[in-house]
């Protein structure tokens, strides 16, 4: 993983917003309030998605590709399923 540091800064960040929006519940803030972090939390988390997803492709699925065989398929399908995953949540 090549941009480990990047994902390891995003997430903590993500973590923080997290801790945020528990406060803002406890706190009883605004819904919208709420509503507009969690947008934004979420945002964030498909960032990382993606960028995870690009990675993936352009290492770990060009490498197999590259190699051929029945282990360029399933890194093709996997990498595919996890494209849907996100697309559908």
């Amino acid at each position: 993983m090549q941009q480990k540091e990047e994902y390891l800064r995003r997430l903590r960040r993500i973590e923080g917003q997290a801790r945020g929006l528990q406060r803002m519940v406890e706190q009883e803030k605004y819904c919208i309030d709420i509503l507009t972090q969690v947008s934004a939390m979420t945002r964030a988390l498909q960032n990382v998605a993606l960028g995870l997803v690009e990675e993936h492709l352009a290492h770990c699925v060009h490498d197999a590709v590259a190699t051929g065989g029945p282990e360029a398929d399933a890194k093709v399908r996997e990498a595919s399923a996890a494209i849907a995953r996100l697309v559908r949540s």
